[in-house]
């Protein structure tokens, strides 16, 4: 029915880089250390680290036009983000019609001829004067996407029957290059950007870390954008490059006007944490209440597709949906599978698996279809939470863990092994008040999580001989308008 384990989760670290950009017209993002950096100063650094930077500004156009053309397509990319000037060279369509055709040249035939004059005729068979500047180039890369995803999805085909997962998720992270950046947002307009600096791998999610000492003053902040960053040509035979073009892909955007304002789910001697929806962290220092540090929390389903397959400002939206056949809409729901962890810090507090759940029709109430996985009534369904619960959190200076909180990753399966309703997320057991009435096994503490789709609703026990938590009910509500959409049933 269901299993326990501590142990340590896939754990991978990275540079955390920090970098600020004055809006959406700026092509490159420069290193900062969080101060304004002047035009000129930029200029005199490049020039002192690249002469042929300097030397260019008096180079004929088709002299650089010529050295372009013996550049391959990142390294052109990454010119075309010099200056103004390089930017419109580099859009030049006959260098990236050659690029294109040799990269995606047509069936050879039966003729042999050698590599260059399949690429003459290619390039012969393809139009570059009738474009505007940079067509080649867009087509070029929104192919070489084209094949990214057409790659991934391969990749992703194979599904786990008692998970409803991909089983090569970790798989796709690795040779996709995947990582992910939060840009912050300030009032003003300015950007800046941070990448992750460690990330731990769990059973069916992903939790991804930033801190630092140069945060942007809280204040000033308006949004946070959570963004997946993949290389834009991706190479299954080389590791992916860093300092390459990379691809954002918008996975969230969170207000941060009002974050004193939102959900405070707990604090210790340090820091106060706040959870936004969906599944973001975000820890304040006591003292100055500014930044400390941001956790994100993301479950597999669907997590490489919304983190590669949107764009810098619109979130990928998935296929639609098609309802699946109710054999008998009047007997409700039945053949649901749930799987639960509870963990933190790679130490796993619950890991839970729950088969053959049902709920009659009737048991509809507020637009909501009550599924009851934990009876409260029968003790022998009564689990214990391994450990001593808390949340771990840590920056470059100091670290702790905050007690009663953990991450809390869900996956329900429908009768058809599909995945339902998956969500990672931030939860805090809270305790019970006097109105709850008399508790005659122990102090009674609760778990609640709520977004559009549906409610956990769990209690806890604590058991002081024992010192430990037990469930003593856990209880789903899923939404009517969630069912009807995903059977095309009326309930």
């Amino acid at each position: 029915m269901s299993f326990f384990r501590r142990g340590p989760s896939t754990r991978c670290a990275g540079r955390t880089t920090l970098k600020q950009r004055a809006g959406r017209g700026g092509r490159c993002e420069q290193p900062s250390t969080m101060h304004p950096v002047s035009l000129e100063s930029l200029r005199s650094k490049r020039a002192q680290m690249c002469p042929f930077l300097t030397s260019s500004h008096w180079m004929p156009s088709e002299i650089l036009l010529k050295i372009f053309s013996y550049l391959d397509a990142v390294t052109l990319l990454c010119a075309g983000c010099v200056n103004r000037r390089f930017y419109h060279l580099a859009n030049d369509n006959f260098i990236w019609i050659r690029i294109y055709s040799t990269a995606f040249s047509p069936k050879r035939s039966n003729w042999k001829v050698n590599s260059a004059e399949t690429t003459a005729v290619s390039v012969n068979s393809l139009s570059a004067e009738d474009k505007e500047a940079g067509y080649w180039k867009k087509e070029y890369i929104t192919k070489q996407r084209a094949s990214v995803k057409a790659a991934l999805a391969q990749v992703l085909q194979p599904v786990n029957p008692y998970t409803g997962l991909p089983v090569k998720t970790k798989e796709a992270l690795r040779i996709s290059g995947l990582g992910w950046v939060i840009i912050l947002k300030e009032k003003n307009g300015k950007e800046y950007i941070m990448e992750h600096i460690d990330l731990s791998i769990n059973d069916s999610s992903v939790t991804i870390m930033w801190y630092g000492k140069n945060w942007p003053q809280l204040a000033t902040l308006s949004t946070l954008d959570l963004c997946g960053v993949t290389p834009v040509f991706m190479d299954r035979s080389k590791t992916p490059s860093k300092n390459g073009p990379r691809w954002h892909s918008l996975i969230a955007k969170y207000n941060l006007s009002n974050l004193t304002e939102s959900t405070m789910i707990g604090w210790d001697r340090l820091i106060r944490i706040f959870c936004l929806h969906p599944g973001l962290l975000v820890g304040l220092w006591k003292r100055e209440e500014e930044l400390a540090f941001v956790m994100a929390n993301l479950h597999f389903h669907h997590l490489v597709e919304k983190s590669t397959l949107g764009s810098a400002t619109v979130p990928y939206e998935l296929p639609p949906h098609t309802p699946l056949l109710d054999d008998n809409p009047e007997y409700g729901l039945h053949g649901y599978q749930l799987h639960v962890d509870m963990h933190s810090g790679g130490i796993f507090y619950m890991c839970g698996t729950f088969r053959s759940l049902f709920t009659k029709k009737g048991s509809i109430e507020n637009g909501y279809v009550k599924l009851v996985v934990i009876s409260f009534k029968n003790n022998t369904e009564h689990l214990p939470l391994i450990g001593k619960v808390g949340l771990s959190w840590r920056t470059d200076v100091f670290d702790g863990c905050i007690k009663s909180c953990s991450i809390m990753d869900v996956t329900l399966l429908d009768e058809y092994g599909k995945p339902f309703w998956c969500f990672s997320s931030p939860v805090c057991m809270r305790s019970s008040g006097p109105s709850d009435g008399p508790n005659f096994l122990g102090h009674t503490y609760y778990v609640d999580y709520v977004d559009s789709e549906g409610k956990v609703h769990m209690e806890l026990v604590w058991i002081k001989e024992t010192e430990e938590y037990f469930i003593v009910s856990l209880v789903l509500y899923l939404r009517i308008a969630k069912i009807n959409h995903w059977f095309g049933t009326t309930y």
